[in-house]
């Protein structure tokens, strides 16, 4: 039993060193759409070059994140998390060095595979380390500090852009890791789960899941230049998702065991999370670039004025939770996708001399209200739809579902709404698209909106709650469970 308590030393820098990593990737995931439109200028880049730098990232992580979590109960979680550290720092030097955009969106698929690696073991490390007195608080001060790092995210990526350069956005994960590897080697204690060597990896699973996400990606983000090589991409991803269907049911120890979709709220769950995360990920993509490009704020600017969002999350979504706990998630599942629609339909105000307090931050306000009603509910439906001993593997389906989500939404918002390899140095043109993908993200959250409305029922008594009660990621729910791995024991 594991019994390192959290007011020791070792406790201590147990916590510290999950903080730094989780952070890590925290941070990219937001500092990078503040720095896209310097990326463009400096790197001569197209739209779609620019949706690769975010995607590619998105792409290996959502692909590879539930088999990263079961390498670190067989191999052993310590161990796993550093390799996932000293990784991703290595994509990240390599995405500050990067001569071209392909270098760039090389690296950062291989940052994808680092966060995949790191982004499960911070949350395991604390499982297995702590006891289980002190286990709760541990988990919620880890989430709380990863909170306030995904926070100051846009403000110090804003800051890095404006000042030494986007490539300093990157560039600030070396010495993270520098700081965070040695810590783990030296503080904190392997651990991992014996019963994970009866079983095989999927590795086939992941791979042709990856496999499908990327070939579907491509044909959405090149499907102007209507080629046969985009035609062959999008049968070829249909045909990958397909087969990974098809190995999953097949397989004994398969990483995303279909039988768990058994279970209807839980397959509800995922629908209203898809839609949800879509949106969220098509709107901060674009809304960074409409603030620059658009409006003409600084990438400081930019990113100091979407911290409301994240803001409201870390103060009130422990709240959110308590009064889910009390009236059920259905209604905060149907309310909280509407205010969203809301507040990107007043982001149709946003345009050319814009004022911040008049027009960007009622926007804001009203999509973080509504982010703060629908994240937790949501979290504790996905664990209480499923029985106790799979809460950790829904819990990592659910977070690769929002993924591959936003990774979508990133990939077909710019084809949908008419959006130009070259808009984004156009402020009339991106102006105009841009609102036709607000209207696009609304319509998607009321489709959510319905189908929690429509499917969602009340909690069995005594189902798993979450453990993480103050969220502050605003592109994807929080891992929660047991261990968040890729299959089951």
């Amino acid at each position: 039993m594991p019994d390192v308590r959290l007011a020791s030393p070792q406790g201590k820098w147990i916590l510290l060193t999950t903080v730094l990593g989780s952070s890590m990737a925290l941070l990219d995931s937001t500092v990078v759409n503040v720095a896209l439109p310097r990326i463009g200028r400096d790197l001569d880049a197209d739209l779609a070059a620019l949706q690769w730098t975010v995607n590619a990232y998105m792409l290996t992580l959502a692909g590879l994140i539930l088999l990263g979590g079961s390498l670190g109960d067989r191999y052993g979680r310590r161990k796993v998390f550093v390799v996932g550290v000293v990784w991703f720092a290595a994509a990240s030097l390599l995405c500050g060095l990067a001569p071209n955009a392909g270098v760039l969106v090389a690296a950062r698929a291989l940052q994808g595979v680092g966060g995949a690696l790191l982004t499960p073991g911070s949350l395991a490390l604390i499982q297995a380390s702590f006891h289980p007195d002190d286990r709760g608080r541990a988990v919620g001060l880890w989430s709380g500090f990863g909170g306030i790092g995904a926070a100051v995210g846009p403000f110090v990526g804003g800051w890095l852009v404006d000042g030494p350069g986007w490539r300093w956005v990157f560039l600030l994960n070396v010495p993270l890791a520098l700081l965070c590897a040695p810590i783990a080697v030296r503080h904190v204690p392997e651990s991992a789960d014996g019963r994970s060597d009866h079983g095989r990896f999927d590795v086939l699973g992941a791979v042709l899941g990856a496999l499908a996400l990327a070939l579907v990606t491509y044909a959405l983000i090149e499907a102007r230049s209507g080629s046969w090589a985009v035609a062959l991409a999008a049968v070829a991803g249909v045909g990958a998702g397909v087969a990974f269907v098809a190995v999953e049911k097949r397989r004994p120890d398969p990483m995303m065991p279909l039988g768990i979709f058994a279970s209807r709220q839980f397959t509800a769950v995922n629908l209203v999370t898809l839609c949800v995360y879509a949106a969220f990920g098509g709107f901060f993509f674009l809304a960074a670039l409409q603030l620059q490009v658009v409006v003409g704020w600084s990438a400081l600017q930019a990113g100091t004025a979407l911290l409301p969002t994240t803001a409201l999350m870390l103060l009130f979504s422990a709240r959110s939770g308590a009064l889910a706990d009390r009236i059920g998630p259905r209604i905060p599942l149907t309310v909280g996708p509407l205010l969203c629609a809301a507040g990107m339909l007043l982001m149709l105000r946003v345009g050319p001399d814009a004022s911040y307090l008049a027009d960007v931050l009622p926007a804001l306000l009203v999509l973080g209200t509504g982010m703060v009603t629908l994240v937790a509910p949501l979290t504790a439906t996905v664990l209480g739809s499923v029985d106790a001993s799979r809460a950790g593997l829904a819990s990592g389906i659910n977070n690769a579902a929002a993924r591959a989500a936003g990774l979508i939404a990133v990939a077909a918002l710019p084809l949908v709404t008419g959006m130009g390899e070259e808009a984004y140095r156009s402020p009339g043109a991106f102006d105009d698209a841009f609102g036709r993908a607000m209207t696009v993200c609304a319509g998607v959250l009321v489709v959510g909106s319905a189908v929690a409305f429509s499917t969602v029922r009340s909690l069995p008594p005594g189902c798993r709650r979450p453990e993480c009660r103050t969220y502050g990621a605003v592109l994807s729910p929080p891992l929660e469970g047991e261990r968040a791995r890729g299959r089951l024991s």
